[in-house]
């Protein structure tokens, strides 16, 4: 019998109906959403790095309130950028600069410098792991080898994720259940941990394939898939799964703000861009106002964490005055394509899509990874 689209390693290794991930969605996830993703058949995920571990605690409890199906729970290995610790308040101050004509005409009050008090990875994935959540999945870099050892051990599923080809192999070797191939286009932040972010923009297109080929787990194609067609595509570049996270986003479901899905479903989400300045780190977001500032040369951007704590001063008035050209708008490069409204609308739709034209597609794909195997 000829393979089934959503039949494959990835399906049986997560324990899911449906190759089709849900991206983490960063501090914009929701338990709701991650539960109707799951509930579906699908994989749905929570981006927990931005909490502490009590509240990722009760975040999985509250998912597993919602859902008896597989879901994922993410983190971020690195917590924060060379400069975090040393930073002082005359850098705070000159970042500020470029804040602070927006905080007055909201009447916002001004921010004041707050010494960086870390967190700590370990303590976020002692949770995880005490928890035996389903899936533990995670970006910018590699978790130590005694915690890989331990999900192996409580048969938690690990996913990895890689933004070049190297990336990709050095997850292998230490041993990932599978790895995300996350290519440029993708909304949020750019996950390299090899080399810096700007030297590691990859396409989809390019950066699945090459993948596929030199690792021996199942790849997850994440990056401008919106959908049906962005699905099939990378199937048939071997992908055994997607990563989709800005049609997500655009979901009642998701923990984005009404201006954000807004904007996802506005004419001017086709425009992204890349920038440091909404945290520090190189992300993707819709071009707006605040986007454009903040590229500007010359303009002050404080190491992450501390630039995301900043803006966080000017998004939550912006966001309650009705200013989306002030907020950072996150957004992959096919956001256009983004007309999620509930999540079991837009999946059954794209399940039944798929189906109608991936049969000889994915037949030839599976035929040529099982011929790559046995090379």
């Amino acid at each position: 019998m000829p393979p089934r689209w959503n039949e494959d390693r990835l399906t049986a290794k997560l324990g899911i109906d449906y190759p089709v991930i849900q991206g983490p969605l960063g501090g914009l996830s929701s338990q709701k959403l991650t539960a109707a993703v799951s509930n579906f058949g699908g994989l749905g995920s929570f981006g927990a790095h931005g909490l502490t571990p009590e509240a990722i605690k009760e975040a999985i409890a509250e998912i597993r309130s919602l859902t008896s199906k597989p879901f994922a729970m993410n983190l971020w290995i690195s917590m924060e950028d060379e400069g975090a610790r040393t930073s002082d308040e005359n850098a705070f101050n000159r970042s500020l600069v470029s804040l602070t004509t927006h905080l007055a005409a909201l009447g916002a009050p001004h921010p004041t410098f707050k010494p960086y008090s870390p967190a700590r990875f370990e303590d976020q994935a002692r949770i995880l792991l005490d928890a035996k959540v389903p899936v533990f999945s995670f970006i910018f870099g590699i978790p130590p080898r005694e915690i890989l050892e331990e999900c192996r051990a409580k048969s938690i599923v690990t996913i990895g994720t890689a933004t070049t080809p190297e990336e990709g192999a050095v997850l292998q070797e230490a041993g990932v259940d599978a790895i995300v191939a996350s290519g440029f286009e993708a909304g949020g932040h750019r996950g390299s941990f090899l080399r810096a972010a700007e030297d590691s923009l990859t396409g989809t297109l390019s950066l699945v394939p090459q993948i596929v080929d030199n690792v021996d787990v199942p790849v997850i194609a994440a990056g401008g898939i919106g959908d049906a067609r962005g699905v099939v595509a990378v199937l048939a570049l071997g992908a055994e799964g997607v990563q989709v996270g800005t049609v997500f986003l655009a979901c009642e479901e998701s923990g984005a703000s009404l201006l954000h899905r807004q904007a996802l479903r506005g004419k001017k989400a086709g425009h992204t861009a890349l920038t440091k300045g909404f945290t520090g780190r190189l992300a993707r977001g819709i071009h707006n106002r605040l986007l454009q500032e903040l590229n500007q040369e010359g303009t002050a951007v404080l190491p992450y964490p501390l630039q995301r704590s900043l803006v966080r001063n000017l998004a939550i008035p912006a966001e309650a005055a009705g200013r989306s050209d002030l907020l950072p708008l996150w957004a992959g490069q096919s956001a256009n394509l983004s007309t999620c409204t509930d999540v079991s609308g837009f999946l059954t739709s794209l399940v039944e899509e798929i189906s109608e034209i991936a049969g000889p597609i994915i037949q030839w794909s599976a035929a040529r990874r099982e011929k790559q195997i046995l090379k």
